[in-house]
Parts: C-alpha cells; structure tokens; sequence
C-alpha cells in the first residue's frame, strides 16, 4: 500500500509524542503494544498493527536500560516495524526482524543528542546558583523539543520517503533472506522473555514456570487460559498468606471492640 504524507505526518506527531513519554511521561503510552495497533488505525489495517505490536512487546519485555547500556529504541522500532509490515504485506515476525536493527541504530542517535546535550547541565547548574527558575524552564522545554523533534524525523523520512518503495524492496529480496528474517524474529520474543526471566525469576517461581509451559507446550492450553489460571494460583498463593495473620489478630479486634 501506498503511505501519503498526511499518514506519515500523523506517524511522526506518534512518534514525538512517544518519545516524550518514554523519558518524561512514563505512562507506558510509547510501549509496542499500544503503539501497534494506533499505527495500524492510521494506516488502515488494525489487525496488522495489533500483531506487529504484540510480538514486538515479547521482545521488548525484558530489555530495560541499565546505566549507560540502552535497550535497542522501542518507539521507533514499533513505528517502523509496522508500517514495514504493513506497507509490504510480511508477516509480523519479518517485521521484527527488519525493526530490531533499525530499533539498534536509532538508539546510537539518541545516545549521541544525549551527549551534545550534556553541557547543558552546567549551564543549568549556574541557573540554580542564581535561582534561574524560569531559565531552566525554558532550558527542559527546549531540550522536550529537541527529543521530540528528533522522533518525529526518525519516524516521519524513513516512511513517507521510503515506505513506498518497501513492498518492491521485499519482493526482490530472496526468499530465503525474507524466510530467515522471519526466524530472527520468531527468536527475538524467546530472547526478551529469556532476559526478563534472568532478572526476576526465582526458585520459587520455577513450578508455576513448568505448569505454565506444560499448558502451552503439551495440552495447547489458549494464552487466556493459562493466563486465567495463574490468576487463580497466585490469588490461592495470595489467601494462604493472609490466613496466619489473620489468625493472630485478637478477637476483640475481630469483633470491633
């Protein structure tokens, strides 16, 4: 499909919105599996959008920033992923594949703006000696700007410039390069929750990981399924408790008195 400018407008206000709230707002608004499926509403093709976004939220679950190492771009990989699924027609896990470098060397422009931006802090450091406060107001708006500005280049180029000329790209591509893309992306999700696991993951967290696994794996239980019943044990496990403390409240407390 063909991606007119008024499209790739509205994905890149997406994409300066996004990037504000993944450093400022921190309402989760930039995560792949809202950003997904607002892609595929804008583009026409929610189902699309739902997929690529779901998947990418696998791969992205687990990879948080720690210090100065940062996780491939979640924003701009979801934006380009799905509009590249869209737009040519492949799979949400090709997809994944093609978003996941793209997400890689977009970060490497965000950690270099966040090195040019770095002597401003001196300068705000002097702003606060001399109780500035409205000059770093305009100091945090400016840099708001700039972080904005720069997603919604990365976002708005690539697509409206090049989304066009994606579907000929794929269709001369071989297939056994579009099939292995396909491969990276189906591991790339195993790859985020492998992450996530390494992080939380507990020994006492290991039997509800196999009774997880045996109902997706052996009895193909549905995800809702599985989901509903580790609802159910960690409220069992929630119960359980509460029973000792409750037991060793008084019963004049019980009783209100």
């Amino acid at each position: 499909m063909d991606i007119g400018f008024l499209q790739a407008l509205l994905l890149g206000i997406l994409a300066f919105f996004a990037g504000l709230d993944l450093f400022n707002g921190l309402t989760h608004f930039h995560r792949p599996v809202v950003l997904g499926p607002i892609v595929g509403l804008i583009l026409g093709d929610l189902h699309t959008g739902i997929l690529v976004g779901g998947t990418l939220e696998l791969v992205w679950m687990g990879l948080a920033p720690l210090a100065g190492a940062q996780p491939p771009n979640v924003i701009i990989g979801t934006i380009v992923g799905a509009t590249f699924a869209i737009s040519s027609g492949v799979d949400a896990d090709v997809a994944v594949g093609v978003a996941v470098p793209f997400a890689v060397a977009v970060q490497m422009g965000i950690t270099f703006l966040f090195s040019a931006m770095a002597p401003m802090m001196s300068k705000c450091d002097q702003m606060a000696d001399n109780a500035d406060t409205k000059g770093i107001e305009q100091v945090n708006y400016f840099a708001l700007a700039v972080l904005g500005t720069f997603y919604f280049l990365w976002a708005f180029l690539p697509i409206y410039f090049g989304a066009e000329h994606a579907k000929v790209a794929v269709e001369a591509l071989p297939k056994t390069l579009i099939d292995g893309l396909g491969v990276a992306g189906g591991i790339m999700p195993a790859i985020g929750f492998a992450v996530l696991m390494k992080i939380m993951m507990k020994n006492a967290y290991v039997p509800y990981f196999i009774l997880g696994f045996v109902g997706a794996a052996w009895l193909e239980l549905p995800v809702l399924a599985i989901a509903a019943a580790a609802v159910a044990m960690a409220l069992i496990d929630f119960m359980r408790k509460r029973e000792p403390e409750q037991a060793a409240q008084p019963e004049d407390v019980e009783d209100g008195i």
